[in-house]
């Protein structure tokens, strides 16, 4: 059986850019329902992780709806947990209605989500603080939280791999062995070879921001496709029942 994997980037808070990836991919209707070749299967989607955080000051403004957001201001931090909150309830029920076919991999965003045990933030000093009440913020609740206890850390189908951050197994545990290794950010750059090692045909990755699009290494096999902010996805076709590799994968622009 040939499927379409319709593979979207971290999303960081950007729900709008990704509720129009997936219409334009044919996956989601004008009411925000899985369509028919999702639900039948035919169509898998795979969102790569990172569902949280807004990326910077200005994409935290908009999401709120306000010129600037201020990171220490309780209010700014409510009105930016429940924009996310209120985004990932229309998701969640996205998923319910085709649990077969949409899967969700663990970003360590949404991994800090959980544990509250890392402060994560950015270069310029911004910190993603909207759901830690220790730090002016507030839980996610109970039933998104189990919700996110089931994503998953990797999907593999035949020999190929979908994942956050990278192909090895340490690349799927966010503790602080992750945190201190600078090279999950690299390895695709530096040791592309981790693909082959891994014993994969094809690997989908996310965690490094592609600032030129989706980016397909076709020698070592493997695409890296945080990439909603250039409003691609990736399409990648795969036979579930002979074919160890993809048949084709390309970026999309949407």
């Amino acid at each position: 059986m040939r499927s379409k994997f319709i593979v979207i980037g971290d999303v960081h808070a950007d729900f709008d850019t990704l509720w129009s990836a997936l219409r334009s991919a044919s996956c989601m209707d004008a009411e925000g329902r899985p369509t028919m070749p999702v639900r039948s299967g035919l169509y898998q989607v795979v969102l790569i992780g990172d569902l949280v955080h807004p990326k910077n000051e200005r994409e935290y403004a908009r999401l709120i709806g306000q010129d600037t957001f201020d990171p220490k201001d309780p209010d700014d931090l409510f009105m930016a947990a429940r924009a996310q909150v209120k985004a990932l309830e229309k998701l969640h029920a996205y998923q319910q209605a085709a649990p077969h076919a949409v899967h969700i991999i663990l970003g360590n965003h949404d991994d800090a989500v959980l544990t509250s045990e890392y402060l994560l933030g950015t270069a310029s000093g911004l910190v993603h603080v909207e759901f830690d009440p220790a730090r002016g913020g507030v839980l996610l609740p109970d039933h998104l939280r189990q919700w996110f206890q089931t994503f998953l850390r990797e999907l593999r189908v035949g020999q190929v791999q979908f994942a956050h951050v990278g192909p090895l197994p340490a690349m799927t545990s966010y503790d602080d062995l992750f945190y201190a290794d600078s090279t999950h950010k690299r390895w695709w750059h530096d040791s592309p070879e981790y693909v082959q090692m891994a014993g994969l045909e094809f690997g989908v990755y996310g965690h490094t921001q592609m600032q030129d699009g989706i980016m397909v290494n076709h020698t070592a096999g493997f695409a890296m496709v945080d990439a909603l902010h250039a409003r691609e996805y990736l399409e990648v076709i795969l036979d579930t029942d002979q074919q160890p590799g993809p048949l084709s994968s390309r970026p999309v622009l949407f």
